[in-house]
């Protein structure tokens, strides 16, 4: 099976980069993602990336232990952009072109973000990060993640997860429950599947761009992804359970 995603936008969580330690950036989880990027930046696919920064600073997290929320969520934009150099130190270590883009003006560490220079990198094969989430407060990486990918013209968001796609229960707490194969806009919001949160599902609906869910840590998820192979469920189309 051929590429089917030629541009893609690659939401990752900042627990992600965690791995199995308790906080913090773990640099075996970081190198193996930079890894499966390289491998389809190789084969000509346009790779762009927000990532969170959960797993150094939560925003809401202390915003309800008494914090001001918008400082909460500006001290998390900054986690995310630490997030973003490390994987960008990962990836050009293995060779791949790399720029981090931020939403706040950081300009010795990062470009700032403009998106005609995003388009323009990854037009030249360059994997762009975006830190600082949208440079606002109150405003999650998931919203982020829908944005960016409007703005540049995404063909799909995959959002890498610890799970295999989307259930119609929690299937740690219930053994029966069933995966969804395919999902409507709709049927998200209306059921509060909480994939992303629903600022993020409605830019995409509106935009018409699909959402990818899947296991990050299965070795090769991303590379079957951008093949379109059935790694996870897609959101977008029609609801269908297997």
């Amino acid at each position: 099976m051929g590429i089917k995603y030629r541009r893609v936008l690659l939401k990752l969580s900042g627990e992600a980069l965690m791995g199995e330690l308790g906080y913090g950036i773990d640099p075996s989880v970081v190198q193996e993602i930079a890894t499966e990027v390289a491998e389809v930046v190789g084969e000509g696919v346009q790779m762009a990336i927000v990532v969170g920064g959960g797993n150094i600073f939560r925003g809401i997290k202390a915003s309800a232990a008494g914090m001001d929320r918008a400082t909460a969520d500006y001290i998390g934009m900054i986690a995310t952009v630490m997030n973003a150099m490390t994987l960008q130190d990962a990836l050009e270590r293995m060779g791949i072109p790399t720029r981090v883009q931020t939403a706040i003006a950081m300009q010795e560490v990062a470009e700032p973000y403009i998106r005609r220079r995003a388009i323009r990198h990854l037009e030249k094969g360059r994997v762009v990060i975006f830190g600082a989430g949208s440079g606002n407060p109150f405003f999650t990486t998931d919203t982020t993640a829908a944005l960016r990918a409007a703005e540049i013209d995404a063909e799909v968001i995959f959002k890498a997860t610890k799970v295999d796609g989307i259930y119609d229960s929690d299937p740690h707490q219930n053994p029966t429950a069933r995966r969804f194969q395919s999902l409507t806009y709709s049927h998200v919001l209306t059921h509060d599947l909480r994939v992303m949160d629903s600022t993020a599902i409605a830019l995409c609906k509106e935009n018409n761009i699909p959402i990818m869910v899947f296991d990050l840590t299965v070795r090769g998820n991303i590379h079957r992804a951008v093949k379109g192979e059935p790694v996870g469920t897609i959101v977008g189309g029609f609801c269908e359970v297997i």
